[in-house]
Parts: structure tokens; sequence; C-alpha cells
């Protein structure tokens, strides 16, 4: 009966509840949502987190070892890389980080989905890459958040 309790209060956790992180202005959210070309040489990348389960949870992202904020719902975060080369994203999951590594050009935008699934003491989170159409259609439901610091 205990157990029973226990993994339905950790099931109700992971999808109820809402977490949050410092945001951007309003205009700085609406000027990454024009999906401008990134600057000479760079590659951008959008890296968001639109999905329903895991609501109460943050995790960290990474871009090459950098930490780029902690991800809650509904928000995105916009990054210039280097292009022409790979570069790896990673976000913190159950036991171990994520990774997905992509190779880039410059001049193009890069949609990363990074989606909450559940684990078995907490939500785990994983990287993947969608297309330009899905991408855009998605970061526009979403806010851009201030990069910042990770939990780790």
């Amino acid at each position: 009966m205990q157990k029973k309790f226990a993994a339905i209060a950790i099931a109700t956790a992971l999808i109820s509840g809402c977490a949050s992180v410092p945001m951007e202005s309003k205009e700085a959210s609406a000027r990454a949502k024009q999906f401008n070309p990134p600057s000479e040489g760079h590659s951008g990348l959008y890296v968001y987190r639109d999905s329903f389960v895991g609501k109460a949870l943050k995790k960290d992202i990474w871009i090459d070892g950098k930490c780029i904020g902690e991800s809650a719902p509904d928000v995105f975060f916009y990054e210039e890389v280097k292009g022409g080369q790979p570069h790896t994203i990673s976000t913190e999951s159950e036991f171990s980080p994520n990774d997905l590594t992509i190779q880039t050009l410059a001049g193009t935008n890069y949609f990363i989905n990074q989606y909450i699934k559940l684990g078995v003491f907490v939500g785990g989170a994983g990287l993947e890459r969608v297309d330009e159409k899905e991408g855009k259609e998605d970061i526009m439901k979403l806010a851009l958040a201030k990069q910042g610091t990770c939990s780790k």
C-alpha cells in the first residue's frame, strides 16, 4: 500500500505544479521569434521545452559545456554557435546527462526539443532535433528564458 501511494505521489509531482525561471522581456522574445539568420559564420540553436509531463521540474541545458540555463515548461533559449562544426547540447536526466550532437552549417537555425520523461525517482530529460517547420510552430507558443546559471 505504501509503495502504491509513493508511486502515485511521484507521478502527481511530475505532471502537476509548474516550475518557473527568469524570463526575458516580451520584446526580446518577439525578436527571437522572427527567426532571423544568425550572424556571419554562425549557426543559431533554439532549445525549447513544451512537454506536458514534468511541469514542476527544472532541467539544466548546456551547449558545448557552457551552461545556458534551467528550462521550465513553455520556454525556449536561443544561442549562436560557430557554424560548420559539431556542437553538443546536453541536459540533465535522472542518473546521467543526455547529449545530442549535431553538425551545423553557418547561416542556419536548428531546433532542439527538450522533453521530460518519467523516471524511477524523478523525471529525466531527453533531447531531439526537430525540423524547422515544427520547431518554429512550437517556439511561437513559448517565451524566451533568460540565460543564467545551472543548478549543477
